[in-house]
């Protein structure tokens, strides 16, 4: 998909997160499998993440995610039409976990959908919410980013386990044509990627190859890596092309939160600044869908994202797909 100017309608208004109580750090990873914390850090720049209850579930994230937008934000959700949980962790195959969180809430009159595109997924709602606002269909959609990885995880795979944690962002996006927050998106995927990361569903059998351990999630890093790397500074430019913006424009890159290392050489490639960069896998891990607006709700707390910033972001993932989106941030005042 080539990059397109947006006449938004469409403000994103609220912020919540939510990530669960118990910690699984590096040392508490060494118990588990053959590794230790000098070895993770040093690849990744993870310390530890957040791991779901055996019966907490992607749901219960997102309830916790909404009900803390509405404690720190000025915002009300029973007028919501429209509830989007981007995730590959959803609770069911169906009912979509969006149905279960419009039930929690007892919202009159929303609808419900589950959008799955792997670690792409947020942005890739932000850009559907944004599309059905200004389109005159919706006018508040709640677009929520969660993953609970740890359910799919396999802890004797030492390359993949010490990456994954669990965690929900969700964001209120209403219509407001006087100062809409969306400039500028870009989408795309590369399929061809697929067999380098990915879990296993109906079918074993993903462009003519018989895949492996059913239920887990499978990742080929090493490709993933160059992908990424190779990729993601062409879209972060492809995000700005027809607009009046340039790299120096953007007060924040925030990407998908997959590795330190993958970020910082994707910001040298870029000649983008690390220091202008916002990632929340330090403390949390990879959390897929979630790692976006967890790194947002961090450089809230750092007080380092102010109303009126430019906000890069940047995910991609399993599919292997990838969505970018140059926003204003003006949020509503706090409660």
């Amino acid at each position: 998909m080539s990059n397109h100017n947006i006449d938004s309608k469409a403000r994103i208004s609220a912020i919540g997160c939510y990530v669960p109580e118990k910690i699984l750090s590096n040392h508490d990873l060494e118990q588990i499998v053959d590794t230790n914390d000098e070895w993770i850090v040093q690849r990744t720049g993870i310390k530890e993440r957040r791991i779901a209850e055996e019966k907490e579930y992607t749901s219960d994230l997102c309830i916790k995610a909404i009900k803390n937008m509405m404690e720190s934000y000025e915002v009300d959700i029973e007028d919501t039409d429209l509830i989007i949980v981007a995730t590959s962790t959803a609770d069911f195959s169906f009912p979509s976990t969006a149905s279960i969180i419009q039930a929690h809430f007892q919202l009159k009159q929303t609808g419900a959908i589950d959008l799955r595109a792997a670690c792409a997924g947020f942005t890739y709602g932000l850009q559907v919410a944004n599309g059905l606002i200004t389109a005159g269909l919706h006018n508040k959609i709640i677009v929520i980013g969660a993953d609970v990885l740890s359910k799919i995880t396999d802890y004797t795979d030492r390359s993949t386990c010490i990456l994954f944690g669990d965690g929900a962002g969700a964001v209120m996006v209403e219509k407001d044509e006087k100062q809409p927050s969306f400039i500028s998106a870009y989408n795309g995927s590369n399929g061809d990627g697929g067999i380098h990361l990915y879990q296993t569903g109906l079918s074993a059998n993903l462009n003519g190859i018989d895949l492996e351990k059913e239920g887990f999630l499978v990742q080929n890093g090493r490709e993933v890596y160059k992908w990424a790397v190779s990729h993601v500074p062409k879209g972060m430019l492809k995000v700005l092309e027809n607009t009046n913006f340039t790299l120096q424009d953007v007060n924040w890159f925030i990407p998908h939160s997959a590795n330190l290392r993958m970020i910082e050489s994707i910001c040298q490639r870029s000649d983008f600044p690390i220091e202008k960069t916002l990632y929340s896998l330090v403390h949390y891990g990879n959390t897929s869908a979630a790692t976006i607006p967890l790194s947002i709700q961090e450089g809230l707390n750092d007080n380092k994202i102010k109303n009126g910033d430019h906000l890069l972001l940047y995910g991609f993932g399993g599919g292997l797909v990838y969505a970018g989106l140059l926003v204003e941030w003006n949020l509503n005042p706090k409660r």
